[in-house]
Protein backbone atom coordinates (compact mmCIF):
# COMPACT_ATOMS: atom_id res chain seq x y z
CA UNK A 1 0.00 0.00 0.00
CA UNK A 2 1.42 3.37 -1.02
CA UNK A 3 1.56 6.45 1.17
CA UNK A 4 -0.60 9.50 0.38
CA UNK A 5 2.54 11.32 -0.83
CA UNK A 6 3.42 8.49 -3.24
CA UNK A 7 -0.17 8.41 -4.51
CA UNK A 8 -0.08 12.18 -4.99
CA UNK A 9 3.16 11.95 -6.96
CA UNK A 10 1.76 9.23 -9.24
CA UNK A 11 -1.32 11.23 -10.31
CA UNK A 12 -1.62 14.11 -12.74
CA UNK A 13 -1.62 17.42 -10.84
CA UNK A 14 -2.46 21.07 -11.49
CA UNK A 15 0.46 23.41 -11.05
CA UNK A 16 -0.06 27.13 -11.18
CA UNK A 17 -0.86 30.24 -9.26
CA UNK A 18 -4.29 30.72 -7.77
CA UNK A 19 -5.85 32.96 -5.19
CA UNK A 20 -5.51 30.59 -2.26
CA UNK A 21 -5.41 30.67 1.51
CA UNK A 22 -5.75 28.32 4.47
CA UNK A 23 -7.61 28.37 7.76
CA UNK A 24 -7.14 26.07 10.78
CA UNK A 25 -9.69 23.29 11.08
CA UNK A 26 -10.74 21.13 14.02
CA UNK A 27 -9.94 17.44 13.51
CA UNK A 28 -11.51 14.95 13.22
CA UNK A 29 -14.03 16.61 10.97
CA UNK A 30 -17.69 16.44 12.00
CA UNK A 31 -19.60 14.21 9.54
CA UNK A 32 -22.29 16.82 8.82
CA UNK A 33 -19.71 19.54 8.23
CA UNK A 34 -17.74 17.22 5.92
CA UNK A 35 -20.91 16.39 3.96
CA UNK A 36 -21.61 20.12 3.60
CA UNK A 37 -18.13 20.74 2.17
CA UNK A 38 -18.60 17.86 -0.28
CA UNK A 39 -21.96 19.18 -1.48
CA UNK A 40 -20.69 22.74 -1.86
CA UNK A 41 -17.49 21.65 -3.62
CA UNK A 42 -19.39 19.47 -6.09
CA UNK A 43 -21.53 22.48 -6.98
CA UNK A 44 -18.47 24.71 -7.38
CA UNK A 45 -16.69 22.13 -9.56
CA UNK A 46 -19.76 21.82 -11.80
CA UNK A 47 -20.00 25.61 -12.15
CA UNK A 48 -16.30 25.99 -12.91
CA UNK A 49 -16.56 23.26 -15.56
CA UNK A 50 -19.39 25.14 -17.27
CA UNK A 51 -17.61 28.49 -17.07
CA UNK A 52 -14.31 27.11 -18.35
CA UNK A 53 -15.96 25.28 -21.24
CA UNK A 54 -15.31 27.79 -23.99
CA UNK A 55 -16.19 27.12 -27.58
CA UNK A 56 -12.86 26.51 -29.32
CA UNK A 57 -14.28 26.69 -32.83
CA UNK A 58 -14.55 30.42 -33.53
CA UNK A 59 -14.60 30.11 -37.30
CA UNK A 60 -16.93 32.45 -39.14
CA UNK A 61 -20.28 30.89 -39.81
CA UNK A 62 -22.85 32.54 -42.07
CA UNK A 63 -25.66 30.53 -40.51
CA UNK A 64 -28.01 33.10 -38.89
CA UNK A 65 -28.89 30.69 -36.08
CA UNK A 66 -25.20 30.22 -35.29
CA UNK A 67 -24.64 33.99 -35.36
CA UNK A 68 -27.48 34.45 -32.88
CA UNK A 69 -26.05 31.71 -30.65
CA UNK A 70 -22.66 33.45 -30.65
CA UNK A 71 -24.31 36.78 -29.73
CA UNK A 72 -26.21 35.10 -26.88
CA UNK A 73 -23.00 33.42 -25.73
CA UNK A 74 -21.20 36.78 -25.65
CA UNK A 75 -24.06 38.34 -23.66
CA UNK A 76 -24.04 35.45 -21.20
CA UNK A 77 -20.27 35.78 -20.75
CA UNK A 78 -20.70 39.50 -20.04
CA UNK A 79 -23.41 38.73 -17.48
CA UNK A 80 -21.18 36.15 -15.80
CA UNK A 81 -18.37 38.70 -15.57
CA UNK A 82 -20.72 41.22 -13.94
CA UNK A 83 -21.98 38.69 -11.41
CA UNK A 84 -18.41 37.60 -10.63
CA UNK A 85 -17.44 41.18 -9.86
CA UNK A 86 -20.37 41.45 -7.46
CA UNK A 87 -19.57 38.16 -5.71
CA UNK A 88 -15.81 38.58 -5.40
CA UNK A 89 -14.72 39.79 -1.98
CA UNK A 90 -13.08 43.21 -1.89
CA UNK A 91 -9.64 41.69 -1.32
CA UNK A 92 -8.78 38.31 -2.77
CA UNK A 93 -6.04 36.33 -1.08
CA UNK A 94 -2.67 36.64 -2.78
CA UNK A 95 -1.81 34.35 -5.65
CA UNK A 96 0.29 31.44 -4.47
CA UNK A 97 2.07 28.69 -6.35
CA UNK A 98 0.16 25.52 -5.68
CA UNK A 99 0.31 21.96 -6.92
CA UNK A 100 -2.77 19.84 -6.26
CA UNK A 101 -4.79 16.89 -7.46
CA UNK A 102 -7.60 14.73 -6.08
CA UNK A 103 -5.28 13.26 -3.41
CA UNK A 104 -3.95 16.44 -1.85
CA UNK A 105 -1.85 19.55 -2.31
CA UNK A 106 1.73 20.65 -1.98
CA UNK A 107 1.57 23.96 -0.11
CA UNK A 108 4.28 26.60 -0.29
CA UNK A 109 5.83 27.88 2.93
CA UNK A 110 3.73 31.07 2.64
CA UNK A 111 0.59 29.01 3.29
CA UNK A 112 1.96 27.25 6.37
CA UNK A 113 -0.29 27.58 9.38
CA UNK A 114 0.24 26.14 12.82
CA UNK A 115 -2.40 23.43 12.64
CA UNK A 116 -2.44 19.72 11.87
CA UNK A 117 -5.70 20.13 9.93
CA UNK A 118 -6.68 22.98 7.64
CA UNK A 119 -9.25 24.18 5.17
CA UNK A 120 -7.58 24.89 1.83
CA UNK A 121 -9.55 27.55 -0.06
CA UNK A 122 -8.87 27.88 -3.80
CA UNK A 123 -10.42 30.50 -6.11
CA UNK A 124 -10.25 30.08 -9.88
CA UNK A 125 -10.01 32.79 -12.50
CA UNK A 126 -13.16 31.54 -14.25
CA UNK A 127 -15.17 32.59 -11.20
CA UNK A 128 -13.24 34.14 -8.30
CA UNK A 129 -16.47 34.54 -6.34
CA UNK A 130 -16.72 30.76 -5.98
CA UNK A 131 -14.19 28.83 -3.99
CA UNK A 132 -13.32 25.25 -3.33
CA UNK A 133 -13.01 24.57 0.39
CA UNK A 134 -11.06 21.37 0.84
CA UNK A 135 -10.56 19.96 4.34
CA UNK A 136 -7.08 18.49 4.64
CA UNK A 137 -4.50 17.37 7.15
CA UNK A 138 -0.75 17.73 7.02
CA UNK A 139 0.98 14.40 6.43
CA UNK A 140 4.46 15.54 5.38
CA UNK A 141 6.68 18.55 6.03
CA UNK A 142 9.72 19.34 3.87
CA UNK A 143 12.95 21.04 4.95
CA UNK A 144 12.26 24.02 2.68
CA UNK A 145 9.01 24.81 4.52
CA UNK A 146 6.62 23.24 2.02
CA UNK A 147 3.93 20.92 3.37
CA UNK A 148 2.00 18.12 1.75
CA UNK A 149 -1.62 17.93 2.86
CA UNK A 150 -3.96 15.03 2.14
CA UNK A 151 -7.57 15.91 1.37
CA UNK A 152 -10.30 14.42 3.53
CA UNK A 153 -12.14 12.28 0.99
CA UNK A 154 -15.76 11.62 1.88
CA UNK A 155 -17.07 11.23 -1.64
CA UNK A 156 -16.07 9.40 -4.81
CA UNK A 157 -17.98 12.04 -6.77
CA UNK A 158 -15.80 14.80 -5.29
CA UNK A 159 -12.65 12.86 -6.07
CA UNK A 160 -13.82 12.35 -9.67
CA UNK A 161 -14.74 16.03 -9.96
CA UNK A 162 -11.27 17.07 -8.82
CA UNK A 163 -9.70 14.60 -11.26
CA UNK A 164 -11.74 16.11 -14.13
CA UNK A 165 -10.69 19.62 -13.10
CA UNK A 166 -7.02 18.60 -13.07
CA UNK A 167 -7.39 16.89 -16.46
CA UNK A 168 -9.04 19.97 -18.03
CA UNK A 169 -6.23 22.21 -16.77
CA UNK A 170 -3.62 19.77 -18.08
CA UNK A 171 -5.34 19.52 -21.46
CA UNK A 172 -5.51 23.33 -21.68
CA UNK A 173 -1.77 23.65 -20.92
CA UNK A 174 -0.92 21.09 -23.61
CA UNK A 175 -3.12 22.95 -26.14
CA UNK A 176 -1.38 26.26 -25.36
CA UNK A 177 2.04 24.65 -25.77
CA UNK A 178 1.03 23.05 -29.07
CA UNK A 179 -0.49 26.28 -30.33
CA UNK A 180 2.68 28.21 -29.42
CA UNK A 181 4.76 25.65 -31.32
CA UNK A 182 2.80 26.07 -34.57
Amino acid sequence: MSSPWEEFEQHLACEGEWHVDCAPLAWPLDARLAAGYVEKNLSVLATIAVLEDRRSDTADDDNPVMQEMLRLDAKLNALIDIVNRLLVPMALPARQSLRFNAVGALLPEALAIDSEALLLRIRFDASPGLLLELPARCVRQFADGRRFVEFEQRSDALREGLERLVFRHHRRKVAVIRHAGL
